[in-house]
């Protein structure tokens, strides 16, 4: 059996940024430091964290008053900073850069008397944080694109998820742009997940079956298995090795190998020691150098 390895694949600059931020609290103000939400999706990461003494809660109400908070990867509505506030709290933001991004966008279209419509997953922590920013209407491509009963006149900006599929997303877009004239688009898809699903095109086109390493409440690693199934190879997601199905091999005899932005390549190479291949060959992908800095309270 040969294995194809996806590049690029796993950590992305805003991953590792969150994790740093994380490590660093822990080390500057000492444990417990609280994370709202999951710092990034990937329960490993997480455990990880948490055995160093990182604490994940869901509500700033649970959180002591006068403790140390991070917000996570995926972003905050405005509503949880002022909670934190009232509560005392010591805010550390590791928003993904990427998504502040489109916060600002919000912002700035908003001000500028444009209707929002997001394109996004709805219940998704990126996109409770988003439609905090302000009023703005949301379309889920798994809902199909229903949209806003506004006159056609309507100036409306498009934001969208920075998690999402490419091409199911230029599709939602084109059906915006279709009912309303008068649009600016803010693809916001981050270069992450866009260079991530290329890689996977590709790997639809060398093998039989695609496994994408990563956890299942990922919405970049929910896409990539989407993505390799729309390109016609079965494919599959899992967290690690122990969720490996070996009867998903039998009669395979070319497997493709990738990982979501906030998967730790250590996982992917259990994945690749438990299948045991007689051969792995990593594919030519986008070169990713991109870095963030620490917020101002951690540099």
């Amino acid at each position: 059996m040969k294995v194809y390895l996806g590049v690029p694949r796993g950590f992305c600059a805003g991953v590792v940024r969150a994790i740093d931020i994380v490590e660093l609290a822990l080390e500057r103000f000492g444990a417990p430091v609280y994370v709202k939400h999951q710092i990034v999706h990937n329960p490993y990461v997480v455990g990880s964290l948490e055995r160093k003494g990182a604490v994940t809660v869901e509500e700033v109400e649970q959180i002591p008053e006068g403790s140390t908070v991070v917000f996570s990867a995926h972003g905050s509505p405005p509503a949880d900073f002022a909670n934190a506030e009232s509560r005392g709290l010591k805010v550390i933001d590791a928003t993904c850069p990427l998504v502040t991004k489109v916060h600002n966008e919000a912002k700035k279209y908003a001000g500028e008397d444009r209707k929002l419509i997001l394109v996004g997953h709805r219940g998704h922590q990126e996109v409770k944080g988003t439609m905090g920013q302000h009023p703005m209407y949301l379309v889920d491509d798994r809902e199909g694109v229903r949209l806003p009963d506004w006159s056609d006149s309507t100036p409306v900006t498009v934001l969208t998820q920075t998690t999402l599929s490419v091409d199911d997303t230029e599709r939602s877009i084109d059906e915006i742009s279709n009912r309303f004239p008068d649009v600016i688009v803010r693809n916001d898809l981050c270069y992450a997940t866009t260079n991530r699903q290329t890689a996977v095109k590709e790997l639809a086109k060398l093998t039989d079956l695609v496994l994408v390493i990563g956890a299942a409440n990922s919405s970049n690693c929910n896409r990539l298995r989407e993505v390799a199934e729309a390109n016609g190879v079965t494919s599959y997601l899992l967290n690690g090795p122990d969720e490996l199905d070996h009867a998903w091999l039998e009669g395979v005899e070319t497997v493709g190998i990738t990982s979501g932005a906030s998967t730790p390549d250590e996982l992917v190479m259990a994945v690749i020691d438990a299948i045991g291949p007689d051969d792995v060959t990593t594919i030519k992908g986008a070169d990713e150098d991109i870095t963030f800095v620490l917020p101002r309270e951690l540099r």
